[in-house]
């Protein structure tokens, strides 16, 4: 792997495929659940957190970044810092209190993350490299 590969800028990829990836994995969990005879209240808290994942990540979307906005810079940097530390915390509370609907919910959950991050990274190196005077900037 090239040394410069992770420190070359691309332009942020858009969001769509790896939400969709992330989503399909909480859809695809619910027939699971059925047959398997897992709660379905875990399904539901999965899906619910997901779906506020997303809802925070498309309202961060909205925050223009560029230019001299440090506190747009900080509004998302912290948004996108703590959407997920916060809704760990909701699954954490909910194994705390009844391992049988929080085990699975968080596994559901971080199923569908690790999927969408995948995706992400996948899409961000798969975007064309930031040049300036014919060389990568890195």
């Amino acid at each position: 792997m090239p040394s410069g590969l992770f420190a070359t800028p691309r332009p942020t990829p858009a969001r769509l495929v790896p939400a969709m990836a992330g989503t399909a994995a909480i859809v695809v969990a619910l027939p699971v659940f059925v047959v398997a005879g897992l709660p379905l209240e875990a399904w539901g808290i999965a899906a619910t957190l997901w779906l506020a994942y997303q809802a925070i990540g498309l309202a961060l979307e909205r925050v223009r970044l560029g230019g001299d906005s440090l506190v747009a810079a900080g509004i998302v940097a912290v948004g996108r810092i703590s959407r997920a530390v916060l809704l760990a915390g909701v699954l954490i509370a909910v194994a705390v209190s009844d391992s049988t609907i929080g085990l699975p919910a968080a596994i559901v959950y971080g199923i569908a993350f690790s999927l969408e991050f995948v995706f992400s990274v996948l899409a961000y190196m798969d975007g064309e490299a930031t040049y300036v005077d014919g060389e990568a900037k890195s």
